[in-house]
């Protein structure tokens, strides 16, 4: 019997992963799980935040929410938007789905890999889907040039373009996604799903949504359920041109944001300053994940500027192997690419976690490659030489008091014991 007790058979079953909720009720009482596997900001909701959505939770489940616009203008005041270049839906896939039934027509270009619904929602309804596959041995970066080149090869009706990217954590500068939209201004329609975006550093400001607004054909889609750490309540929105914009906004019910979601624009202005923060703590550790990540022999890491990492396993794991045996017997959950367009099963997703969580998923990793390995795996340090990055700020090495805990199977002795040893 597995030490979490968890049937790992529930990984197995649709083409997506399993949720948090099933595999915790897979594992029982008493068992914790680290996720490892669903792209979300652990340190936003504060926990202060949090005692807030509880005391008012009586009147948000009770009552109707107000009406879409409403809630709608509310966001747009908060994030200092015109209320006309704006719809807000129930989730990013949402908007997808609207997208696909309204503005494609007959064919849509996309990068693979990158998120399914952007390929799946259209085959579903049976549009062309144009697949520009990304190479490992570039990094999976989009290479914009020889994607509009494709674009015009397939006569590409519609273009769509993840920034950050899903699942390789590539970033594109915003001055090349504005030279990407120019060049295609007479395309139907160009998206740039920013859904991760605000996890990114490398600009100080890297969206392209005031420039989607003033052009006619372009589309930025935001997912505010990874970025606030909330993915449960279900919400996003876009941005366009008003004739866009209020095309889709038209089409969405009436009613098609909850009140939990209308209660969370209503706070997001009173904690700007703890969402900025969390993205300053999760920067660090995605820095401190990365090198950890990379002392593991044979494993390889792709830069990220997203909140989370791909990595590519050594040539004998196994990335489903991997999977069911992390959360069998260390309780955490991962995500395997083997089902993801232009992926195989040697890779997967890690989001990015604290640091004791990371030493807990590293652990868990080191505890499976023994059956490959006799020797250790951190004989070396490949960062050893490399220096540190300059906006590293050393305020941000201590845990902070706002952290989500997540506890561990194991005592947090045993991690730390070994982070010192491998330093």
């Amino acid at each position: 019997m597995a030490r979490t007790g968890i049937d790992t058979s529930i990984l197995h079953k649709g083409s997506h992963s399993a949720s948090f909720f099933d595999v915790s009720r897979a594992a029982g009482e008493g068992v914790e799980i680290v996720d490892f596997c669903i792209p979300c900001n652990p340190y936003f909701p504060t926990p202060e935040m949090f005692d807030e959505l509880t005391r008012d939770l009586k009147s948000i489940l009770k009552y109707y929410p107000s009406d879409s616009s409403t809630i709608t203008k509310k966001l747009a005041g908060v994030l200092g938007l015109h209320p006309q270049t704006v719809a807000m839906a129930n989730g990013s896939t949402e908007l997808i789905t609207w997208i696909d039934h309204l503005l494609i027509k007959e064919s849509v270009a996309i990068p693979i890999p990158t998120f399914g619904r952007w390929t799946d929602q259209p085959m579903e309804t049976g549009k062309r889907v144009d697949m520009f596959p990304l190479q490992e041995r570039d990094g999976f970066r989009l290479d914009l040039e020889e994607y509009v080149q494709f674009i015009r090869e397939r006569k590409s009706r519609v273009a769509v373009v993840c920034n950050v990217n899903n699942p390789d954590g590539h970033y594109i500068p915003r001055r090349d996604v504005i030279r990407f939209m120019d060049a295609l201004s007479d395309l139907d329609l160009v998206v740039v799903d920013e859904s991760f975006i605000d996890f990114s550093d490398a600009e100080r400001y890297p969206s392209v949504g005031p420039d989607a607004v003033i052009r006619p054909n372009a589309v930025v889609l935001k997912s505010l359920g990874k970025n606030f750490g909330l993915h449960g309540i279900r919400f996003g929105y876009m941005l366009a041109n008003p004739a866009i914009a209020g095309k889709i906004a038209k089409m969405l019910p009436k009613w098609n944001l909850n009140s939990l979601a209308e209660k969370v624009v209503h706070m997001i202005s009173d904690h700007e300053m703890e969402y900025e923060e969390s993205l300053r703590l999760l920067s660090r550790d995605r820095r401190s994940m990365g090198r950890e990540l990379q002392r593991i022999q044979g494993l390889t890491v792709f830069p990220s500027q997203g909140n989370f990492f791909l990595v590519k396993l050594p040539n004998e794991w196994s990335g489903v192997a991997l999977r069911d045996y992390l959360v069998a017997n260390h309780g955490i959950m991962t995500r395997e690419c083997g089902n993801k367009l232009g992926m195989t099963s040697q890779f997967m997703r890690l989001v990015v976690r604290p640091a004791g969580d990371v030493d807990r998923l590293v652990d868990g990793m080191l505890d499976y490659a023994q059956r490959f390995h006799t020797r250790s795996v951190y004989d070396t340090d490949p960062l050893e030489s490399t220096p540190r990055a300059r906006w590293a700020d050393a305020a941000y090495d201590d845990q902070p008091d706002s952290l989500i805990q997540y506890p561990s199977q194991r005592s947090g002795n045993d991690y730390t014991a070994r982070r010192a040893a491998v330093g």
